[in-house]
């Protein structure tokens, strides 16, 4: 059979054409690995089923605010004693104001006495530096006097808190203290020039501690004493 010359010249070129496009290609045969489907960036594809994956970081647990009441017994809610008990508070985790008041008492009869005996050490480590030149002289008049005190701490009657606030880091807590005492100064010859062992007077003072609560050292010092009459 004679074949058109123009009819061989096509078979050749389809001939051509399925050899090139099978090179390119290649072929799907049992050997050759399956189709990446990943998406592009390197991410798993999401799992089968429909299924949803939330990578959005989950959110932090919120503290619930403060009790309003929390300083009950202490401050009234919205009074500025409050105000400052939540600020010292919010810097310092450890603040109480029963705790506060206890120390607060013990430091107030430690330094009733320590300053009746001229006992400068302790005074040293409970008093801020103004209130401690004021004792000093105080005692070193005392002394050069050739004077003695004694002071006989009757009892503590009332303790309360009637200020707080916050200044940068130093928190200052004012206490209105309500206090009996027998005081009597001797001369040289311990004589009686001042007061009386068997006079009990009553005492109402403010006293103001301070103290830096950035600092490492938790104790409170007296930085102002006022008193009430």
């Amino acid at each position: 059979m004679q074949m058109d010359i123009s009819t061989i010249v096509f078979a050749l070129v389809a001939v051509f054409v399925a050899w090139k496009l099978r090179s390119v290609l290649g072929t799907r045969g049992p050997t050759q690995p399956p189709l990446d489907r990943r998406p592009p960036g390197g991410f798993a594809p999401p799992p089968r089923g429909g299924e949803v994956i939330d990578l959005k970081p989950a959110a932090a647990p919120s503290e619930p605010p403060p009790a309003p009441d929390r300083w009950k017994g202490f401050a009234a809610p919205g009074t500025p004693a409050a105000a400052g008990f939540d600020a010292i508070a919010a810097v310092d985790a450890s603040f109480a104001p029963d705790s506060f008041l206890s120390g607060a008492r013990t430091a107030y009869e430690m330094i009733v006495g320590a300053f009746a005996a001229g006992d400068l050490p302790t005074l040293r480590r409970l008093l801020a530096p103004e209130v401690l030149a004021n004792f000093e002289k105080a005692i070193r008049d005392r002394v050069a006097a050739e004077q003695t005190m004694t002071t006989t701490l009757v009892s503590i009657d009332a303790a309360n808190i009637i200020e707080a606030r916050l200044a940068g880091m130093v928190a200052s807590v004012a206490v209105r203290f309500a206090a009996k005492l027998a005081s009597v100064t001797r001369d040289k010859a311990g004589v009686a020039i001042e007061g009386s062992p068997n006079d009990v007077v009553d005492h109402l003072d403010v006293w103001t501690f301070t103290r830096d609560v950035a600092a490492g050292d938790p104790n409170w010092l007296l930085a102002a004493t006022q008193t009430v009459n």
